[in-house]
């Protein structure tokens, strides 16, 4: 059994939430980089070459990439021959939050209730999912959300007999009706199978899986490869001014389903697509 103190947990997570928010991941810089040179529409390219400027001075002085930091998201996955001490785990990833978001002196957009939206002051607290897995490390992903992109997520309840077509068509619809909203380009998240919410949890996942990997089940390699192509045919374009890339990566993950469904979730996320993975 490994011992990790929470104050670890704390450290880490105060640590990846500053650093989300100004140092994009190595797998979207590559596709910035390409789309860059493939943008075929003059302004489409002009915005994409500004964007790309902006994230070099919030890197170099330290300014958020976006001034919507987001709602932390954290994913947890902890191995069962893991003990932690010192603390609740929870309270200590909150903390971490509220460490990161206070003293890297990123915007606070968190309210305590949803209608009444008080704001907490120190952008807590975080979604948090958990997982536990073989071994006796603990994976941390965190991925702040901005919710211009948030409030254009999709969940489709739709019938087995819509089959992989209406899946295809549900997501596509999906990004059509983001558009500009998304501050494109931007990465789709999918889910499918599970439950209504299992979906939308696989398609919040799929978005922190590296831009430049499609999965490793074949039909699912197809579609993500024949969506990409459908929606940068879209014209949406970088900011939603028109142009060859919507898009930068499309990524789906699946779980097993019910007989009498097939749960469909579109989560987009912005041309930053903000997350950081540790391993401790």
């Amino acid at each position: 059994m490994r011992e990790i103190s929470v104050h670890t947990i704390t450290q880490n997570i105060k640590e990846m939430c500053i650093e989300a928010n100004h140092f994009l991941s190595d797998d979207m810089k590559e596709v910035f980089q390409n789309a860059a040179k493939s943008e075929e529409s003059p302004l489409g390219k002009q915005i994409l070459g500004q964007l790309m400027e902006n994230m070099e001075i919030a890197s170099k002085d330290m300014i958020p990439i976006c001034q919507d930091t987001g709602m932390a998201v954290v994913f947890i996955e902890a191995g069962q021959d893991v003990h932690f001490t010192d603390g609740l785990l929870e309270n200590a990833i909150h903390e971490g939050v509220r460490q990161g978001y206070t003293e890297g002196f990123l915007r606070k957009s968190v309210v305590k209730d949803p209608l009444i939206r008080e704001n907490t002051n120190d952008n807590t607290p975080a979604v948090i999912h958990y997982s536990i897995t073989e071994g006796s490390q603990v994976k941390i992903t965190v991925a702040p959300k901005g919710f211009g992109s948030e409030n254009m997520s999709r969940v489709f309840m739709l019938k087995p007999a819509d089959g992989i077509e209406g899946v295809k068509a549900a997501v596509l619809q999906a990004v059509k009706d983001a558009g500009p909203n998304s501050c494109p380009p931007m990465v789709v998240g999918v889910g499918i199978g599970g439950t209504f919410e299992k979906c939308a949890l696989l398609a919040k996942k799929a978005l922190t899986r590296n831009v430049n990997q499609h999965s490793e089940i074949p039909y699912v390699k197809e579609m993500e490869i024949e969506l990409l192509e459908k929606m940068n045919k879209l014209g949406i374009g970088p900011a939603g001014l028109g142009g060859t890339t919507s898009v930068f990566a499309v990524n789906i993950e699946t779980y097993p389903t019910h007989i009498a469904g097939l749960p469909v979730a579109v989560n987009t996320c912005c041309h930053v697509n903000r997350h950081v993975t540790r391993t401790i």
